[in-house]
């Protein structure tokens, strides 16, 4: 079971239309630790997210200098730059969050930052989910 929620959380993490909530909430309701369900689901779903940031980080020429080419990419990358580690703050959304993780290896975030922020998002987005089951 924690192997399951493991890769379920780390798979809901990518581009891939998947919920971890759902694995979360049936592994806890069949008995699972409510400690190791955090482990397991937000291990999966960290180590995930920096999958994302180092896909994003290695497109950044093949990006860049396409957006750069464009008055809107121009501007993407002013605001990207500006304000990319705040955008950090939603990447535990659904569906938004994920490309956020990606995005934010693409403008280069740093590392440290990208990890404190989004890694917190992600474990206290389960966190907060178990006072609701």
């Amino acid at each position: 079971m924690e192997l399951a929620l493991f890769i379920s959380a780390f798979l809901a993490a990518t581009i891939l239309p998947f919920s971890s909530e759902v694995a979360f909430v049936g592994a806890i309701s069949n008995g699972m630790p409510v400690d190791s369900a955090l482990i397991y689901a937000s291990s999966g779903n960290i180590l995930a997210i920096i999958l994302n940031y180092f896909l994003g980080f290695l497109l950044y020429e093949k990006t860049n200098n396409k957006l750069k080419s464009s008055k809107i990419g121009r501007k993407s990358l002013i605001y990207g730059h500006k304000y990319g580690v705040y955008a950090l703050l939603l990447s535990w959304l659904p569906i938004i969050g994920d490309p956020i993780t990606l995005v934010a290896g693409l403008f280069r975030v740093n590392f440290f930052t990208f990890i404190l922020i989004a890694g917190s998002a992600r474990f206290l987005r389960y966190y907060f989910l178990t006072f609701v089951i």
